[in-house]
């Protein structure tokens, strides 16, 4: 799921902060040049949990290693393919032949020059669509909770399954639509009163002193407006702002959540449901792959072209931002992640597209608690694994353990069993740039089903309308390890899936703060030196520019 993440607020007496996806920090880029690129930092020079990329480079130069270019799918909500930051990066069809109508290249995909998007068809691109329990609330209500109780109860016993799941849904239903629907509320009356809140304020700085120097207002929204003051001027993201910073600071934050909440009036509707008439497929048909078309950006692409940029974003003018891979990648745009929950069936068939196209890794930046079709998704995974190919997903970002809260899609049948059942999938978690707080507060952590952290907060990268921002998330933790895994590939390809992850795991730099060890296999953040330099020692050999056979299974080899 696109999701977005504001930074915490203290309003009201209630503390709004979403863990979720992707949190957009306001920050002016022009303060702090460095900023922009602290996730490449050398943490040996400089302290800062990098992950080591220029020097990952000189490494794999030294040797002698002439790199080739690696295709790396991005499964998001949609890419800005012709961003100035991301146009020589991006990937072409080399089979097909632009806006012609036909399919060239015998895919079934017509005019796929750049990529694929799942969700959208002849009628349009799918925005907003469901939550996932949404879906299976409105699929299976008539079904276990219909108006002939014997026949729910027949249904019950006959789908212990989809009853149990059902059951999950409608609790996480009921909670998550009265949440949606509150926040909303709230946030719409907060602006309303942001008129109130500068008035009040009288030209003064938000200082604790100064608003509780304001008397008490008689008129009622005044007092409501100076409740709110009291609790702004405590936090972090409006103390100290002048009169004028203020207004336009809290104003920005104002709309994005009411732009993140105002679409939930639809995701949590049980009887609105897109797909037919834009997608027009059969939803149900798990086998049906050949449906969309080639609208590589959609309605709204901040997310995947944000994500895009980490792996492979070119500096252009007077930016410093640049990917992981931006020397050896391409990106492959597949659409895949709507304002909603993606869909099983997307996921899986986004997969094979971009495998079947020459993609070797691919970024699954999205999440969400259940999946009706975790089966068709997991033959996905088992067919990347075959082909040889890399599956890099960000661990998701509600703070919890993801062995007590699955988070799908996951390469994890059971949470109890001893190992993934397919050996291509790399989980991460997202890290900061405070040593001292190393683990992002949102970010999803396990020993055994969690394998690296990587930088996630406070990213630097391109977004629609040729503009850069920063974000944060495992969204964007995830890319900066599938732009690591790209490098690597590209200067040692026959590497396989487990080995790129086993030299990640092994190499990752250790954090001095011990609970971090229990949040990841690596307990630590990845570095992309060190793991060019295992990768090299163990499974490459030079003179024959061939990958060695690892010693061990790859399970035995990767710290638990």
């Amino acid at each position: 799921m696109k999701k977005i993440l504001l930074a915490a607020v203290f309003l009201t007496g209630f503390s709004y902060g979403f863990a979720q996806q992707a949190q957009e920090k306001k920050l002016d880029p022009n303060e702090d040049k460095d900023l922009m690129t602290w996730y490449h930092k050398d943490f040996a020079t400089t302290k800062v949990y990098g992950i080591n990329t220029q020097n990952a480079y000189k490494f794999l130069e030294s040797k002698g290693l002439k790199p080739k270019t690696v295709i790396v799918g991005v499964l998001d909500s949609g890419v800005q393919i012709d961003h100035p930051g991301l146009v020589k990066n991006i990937w072409t069809n080399p089979n097909e032949v632009p806006g012609n109508g036909k399919d060239d290249d015998g895919n079934g995909y017509i005019d796929d020059v750049h990529g694929w998007n799942f969700i959208g068809g002849k009628n349009g691109d799918i925005d907003v669509d469901n939550m996932e329990v949404t879906r299976v609330v409105a699929k299976y209500k008539p079904v276990f909770e219909g108006d002939d109780s014997a026949k729910n109860k027949a249904n019950q016993a006959k789908m212990p399954e989809e009853f149990a799941m059902y059951m999950k849904a409608k609790e996480l239903f009921a909670d998550k639509s009265m949440e949606a629907k509150q926040s909303l509320q709230t946030y719409t009356m907060i602006n309303m009163l942001i008129p109130n809140m500068v008035k009040l304020l009288n030209g003064k700085a938000v200082t604790p002193e100064t608003v509780a120097a304001i008397p008490a207002p008689t008129d009622q929204k005044d007092a409501i407006a100076l409740n709110v003051l009291k609790q702004v001027a405590q936090s972090p993201d409006f103390k100290g702002k002048s009169s004028a910073e203020f207004e336009k600071s809290i104003s920005e934050q104002m709309k994005e959540a009411i732009d993140h909440y105002e679409p939930q009036s639809k995701q949590y509707d049980l009887s609105y449901d897109p797909r037919k008439e834009i997608v027009g497929d059969n939803y149900d048909d798990y086998s049906e792959r050949k449906y969309g078309n080639n609208h590589y950006e959609g309605p709204d692409a901040e997310h995947g072209t944000h994500v895009a940029g980490i792996i492979a974003g070119l500096p252009q003018g007077k930016e410093v931002q640049y990917g992981v891979a931006s020397r050896v990648a391409k990106i492959m745009s597949v659409r895949t992640v709507p304002n909603g929950d993606e869909r099983d069936k997307d996921v899986a068939n986004a997969i094979r597209y971009a495998v079947d196209n020459g993609a070797k890794v691919l970024n699954m930046s999205f999440g969400k608690p259940l999946s009706p079709g975790k089966n068709v998704v997991w033959d996905a995974f088992k067919y990347a694994q075959d082909k040889g190919v890399l599956l890099v997903k960000a661990a998701g970002n509600e703070n919890e353990d993801v062995a007590e809260h699955i988070a799908y899609p996951t390469n994890f049948k059971n949470a109890t069993d001893e190992k993934p059942f397919v050996n291509n999938v790399l989980v991460v978690g997202a890290s900061t740039n405070n040593n001292d707080a190393l683990r992002a507060s949102f970010s999803n952590y396990n020993k055994k089903m969690v394998n690296v952290f990587a930088p996630g907060e406070q990213i630097y990268s391109t977004v629609p309308k040729n503009e850069y921002r920063y974000l944060q998330g495992t969204s964007m933790a995830s890319p900066v390890v599938a732009g690591a895994a790209a490098v690597l590939l590209a200067y040692m390809p026959e590497l396989k899936p487990d080995q790129i992850i086993e030299a990640l795991v092994k190499s990752s730099n250790p954090s001095t703060v011990n609970q971090f060890n229990d949040y990841s296999q690596a307990g630590g953040v990845i570095d992309l030196e060190k793991a060019a330099e295992y990768a090299y020692t163990h499974f490459y050999n030079g003179k024959s520019g061939s990958a060695k056979k690892a010693t061990k299974p790859a399970r035995k080899a990767v710290r638990k």
